[in-house]
């Protein structure tokens, strides 16, 4: 009998292959007391050099099978190799402390790495992977190794690795390359992005896959429901070949819904978008159909940079994802940052909770000059499609108005100044802190719109650290009592005909979605790669069962009970 080996689905797909388990050369660095400072200097100067001719044909080559977008990561990385503060801290460690290159490389971007890491966000966590990429990379010709190169492969494989780099990725032939599993990785490392790009199914997170397969033994990859098995029989062979012809059944039958209207079975109009990261994100919201972007993320104009970043840069940013998204609504977030998520350039002040301290609106109502670049930003780049602004980690009625006005002070300016802007561009606000939720009727007559970050609301709610392995039961979106902070939020809103959306990870589950339909749910933002599988599950369900289930659901004591109800329910759709 087969055995499992459970990870994260990653990139879509079934795949039935021979392994080829890559092992990787360990980089052994040890400090090293030099005395010839130039010549090591110069070793970092070359590996530079060498990598960024090297990044600059991963970028042409990237752009050549995947376009603009995906290209756009390489440049990043050139960006990143090229990083003067970067570059000049590797060269200061080798002369104050007498290091050779290799240590001084590791040393600073590992502090890089490390920052990264240990961060919330799984967008900005999975950096992390980027950061080291380049490292090894640099390392790598400082001491005068080889750099795999994966696009010889001439023979399906299934590739089996502690990790994948973005740049091993981008060198995947999918006509070889039938599916990749690592040890390490999750939904948003540059890694499965690509991959789901390149359309090869991807498990990651698996911890102990290059332990337990062989190279070259036949395995299978689960990209759906992220496993891998192994040491499988000949009726499992032929099963998994059956679950791979109807799985391209299915996936033929989902891309019908991308240029389908997002409604459910009795008509009702609702919106799927997307949630993205950057402004080349838009264009995978795009590509799978989606009405728009329920949640820009702008931090990473802030942690991918070495400076504060300023208007006229954050502007080219929001402007390409408005035009990208050719008129349909893009909701930007400003600056959340704070708690887990730093900045190298800035220093926060150090408090007991950082999760529940000086961070988003807080942040930047206090730092005027910060929060004046991106609403003159964001106010511009609203000439050139059809932004929506919200504010994040609101608690109280004072902070929301305060915002709100000082958007109107970037206004007068502009007006002055003779600058275009969407004279009625929407002002909107996270639900994402427990007391917001409770007076939502009252924030409504404010706001534009709501939109609801499940993963705080649920983590604050339930006093819980969503990242704690120890308290990760009480991580519950679907608890009665959060449905019910759900309800209240959209019921105060609707009061003042305010639509409602989510963009937290709950928005695109599917046991949510017809409790969210039913709670009166106006807009559902999740990963572009969840758009049509939502849009199709939505095309099933009618309107009043969904309002039936979320009423049962409301009068729930338990989590199990609502599962219950909606598996029951899904069951029966047709």
């Amino acid at each position: 009998m087969s055995k499992k080996i459970i990870g994260i689905g990653a990139s879509e797909g079934l795949a039935l292959a021979k392994a080829l388990v890559l092992a990787e050369t360990e980089l052994k660095i040890t400090k090293e007391k030099i005395t010839d400072e130039k010549t090591e200097l110069a070793k970092v100067d070359q590996a530079v050099t060498d990598s960024l001719l090297e990044l600059e044909k991963l970028r042409l080559t990237t752009q050549q099978k995947l376009g603009d977008e995906k290209a756009a990561i390489f440049e990043a990385h050139k960006d990143i190799a090229n990083d003067p503060e970067m570059q000049n801290e590797i060269k200061d460690l080798i002369k104050t402390e007498k290091v050779n290159a290799a240590y001084a490389i590791h040393k600073v971007t590992n502090n890089y790495y490390e920052m990264f890491s240990q961060m919330d966000d799984p967008y900005f966590k999975e950096r992390s992977a980027d950061i080291k990429d380049i490292a090894n990379r640099l390392i790598k010709h400082v001491l005068g190794l080889p750099i795999i190169d994966l696009s010889t492969i001439n023979e399906e494989v299934i590739i089996v690795a502690d990790d994948l780099t973005p740049s091993q990725t981008a060198q995947l032939d999918k006509n070889f390359v039938k599916g990749f599993a690592t040890n390490i990785g999750g939904r948003t490392s540059h890694a499965a992005i690509m991959a789901r790009s390149l359309e090869i199914p991807a498990v990651l997170g698996l911890k102990v896959v290059t332990e337990k397969v062989k190279n070259h033994a036949l395995i299978a990859l689960d990209g759906d429901q992220g496993f891998v098995e192994v040491d499988l029989s000949e009726n499992e062979i032929n099963t998994f070949k059956e679950a791979m012809e109807a799985s391209k059944v299915t996936k033929a039958e989902l891309n019908k819904f991308k240029n389908r209207p997002t409604e459910t079975a009795d008509g009702t109009k609702k919106l799927i978008e997307g949630n993205i990261g950057s402004p080349n994100d838009a264009e995978a919201v795009i590509e799978r159909g989606g009405d728009g972007v329920g949640l820009f993320r702008t931090e990473f104009l802030y942690m991918d940079n070495d400076h504060f970043p300023t208007e006229e840069e954050q502007f080219v940013a929001y402007k390409k994802v408005a035009q990208t998204m050719e008129g349909k609504v893009v909701v930007i977030r400003t600056l959340d940052i704070g708690g887990d998520k730093k900045l190298s350039y800035y220093e926060f002040p150090h408090e007991m909770n950082p999760f529940l301290g000086y961070r988003a609106i807080r942040f930047t109502l206090a730092e005027k000059g910060i929060f004046r670049d991106q609403i003159r930003a964001l106010l511009r780049a609203s000439a050139f499609g059809k932004i929506a602004i919200m504010f994040p980690m609101i608690a109280t009625v004072d902070e929301f108005k305060a915002a709100k006005e000082f958007v109107e002070l970037c206004k007068k300016e502009l007006d002055n100044e003779k600058i275009a802007y969407d004279k009625k561009i929407e002002i909107g606000m996270m639900i994402e802190i427990p007391a917001a939720a409770v007076l939502a009727d009252k924030f409504a007559e404010h706001a534009d719109f709501f939109s609801i970050g499940t993963n705080d609301l649920v983590q604050y709610s339930m006093a819980a650290d969503r990242m704690s392995q120890n308290v990760a039961y009480l991580y519950q979106p679907t608890n009665p009592s959060i449905l019910r902070l759900i309800k209240m939020t959209i019921d105060g809103g609707h009061k003042h005909n305010r639509w409602v959306g989510m963009c937290g990870e709950m928005a695109g589950e599917p046991q949510a979605i017809p409790l969210l339909l039913g709670l009166g749910l106006d807009a559902f933002s999740m990963s572009a790669s969840s758009i049509l599988k939502a849009r199709s599950l939505m095309s099933k369900i009618n309107l009043a069962q969904a309002e039936k289930l979320a009423n049962q659901a409301l009068e729930c004591e338990t989590e199990a009970e609502v599962l219950k109800l909606v598996d029951n329910f899904i069951a029966k759709l047709k």
